[in-house]
């Protein structure tokens, strides 16, 4: 058994023969994970919103690359790439759900949703029921470290009323990830399914994601912090790699970096807060989201 205090990208084994579809792949941490998955053989799928960008990234990958339209803040588009995902490909090994928002200013989803639970959340949340059949050996969600300051208002997860606070809303969908990354490995498991239900994040890595955020100011500050006390996108993508390929994973579990805080370093088993736990919680997520997507799963 490889140990998670140093794995890397060296002990990922050999992906010929394996399809994997990446939501994001276009940039940061999912165009560093497609990079290595491409490296290592694997087929790849970038699910991307910019498909010019994404084109411009799969041109520089060796082997199979396939890139398909995906804004998962429109769920009549997460609808549309998973027909096109049927009936162009067909099957994939394993779906990342990497492609997210982070801190953004208040706004709104096509569909109404706050944006950061619709894109970070009920966007994958949908797209990974619609795609279930065509899954034959993993599911992985980004959450983020960040989850620990979350908290789910079943009442208001589109902060109607409250007052709107960007980091309150990442947090909250971010513990949606994790509620619903473990809620559906045990939906999995009491169905008698081998597909693996698991999530990652990764730490404070440098990439795009600080540069969104509707101030210039804050960007700067983002993306210094990250530069400073984190690591760099491509190993801010270990965790996820390793969720994705490592023959060692735990059904259920959750990955992310192992240095102090959970900022930077090699992958291993990440922490979570009690509310990331709520078994309760989770399935009363789960009868909402699909409410709110009408993705009702098998």
């Amino acid at each position: 058994m490889v140990s998670t205090v140093a794995w890397s990208d060296e002990h990922i084994p050999d992906q010929h023969g394996r399809t994997v579809v990446v939501t994001g792949g276009n940039g940061g941490i999912g165009a560093e994970a497609a990079q290595v998955l491409a490296d290592k053989g694997a087929d790849l799928v970038l699910a991307v919103r910019d498909v010019a960008k994404g084109e411009k990234v799969a041109a520089a990958l060796p082997g199979p690359v396939r890139v398909l339209p995906l804004d998962l803040a429109d769920l009549s588009s997460v609808r549309a790439f998973a027909a096109r995902f049927a009936d162009e490909v067909g099957q994939a090994h394993v779906l990342v759900n990497n492609a997210g928002v982070m801190a953004v200013p208040q706004a709104t989803t096509k569909d109404g949703f706050e944006l950061h639970l619709g894109t970070n959340f009920l966007g994958p949340f949908a797209l990974t029921g619609l795609l279930l059949p065509h899954l034959t050996e993993r599911v992985v969600t980004l959450s983020s470290v960040v989850h620990r300051r979350g908290h789910i208002d079943l009442d208001d997860l589109n902060w109607e009323r409250r007052r709107y606070a960007r980091w309150g809303a990442y947090a909250q969908s971010k513990l949606a990830d994790l509620l619903f990354a473990r809620e559906l490995q045990r939906r999995l498991a009491a169905s008698g399914s081998p597909l693996l239900s698991l999530a990652a994040h990764p730490g404070v890595a440098s990439t795009e994601l600080t540069r969104h955020t509707g101030s210039r100011m804050r960007d700067a500050m983002l993306s210094l912090t990250s530069r400073v006390t984190g690591h760099s996108a491509a190993m801010g993508a270990l965790p996820l790699l390793y969720a994705a390929c490592s023959p060692d994973v735990a059904p259920g579990a959750y990955y992310g970096p192992t240095g102090p805080g959970e900022v930077r370093g090699y992958p291993g088993i990440a922490g979570s807060s009690t509310a990331a736990q709520d078994k309760a919680m989770a399935k009363q997520l789960w009868t909402r989201a699909e409410e709110l997507t009408g993705v009702r799963y098998p």
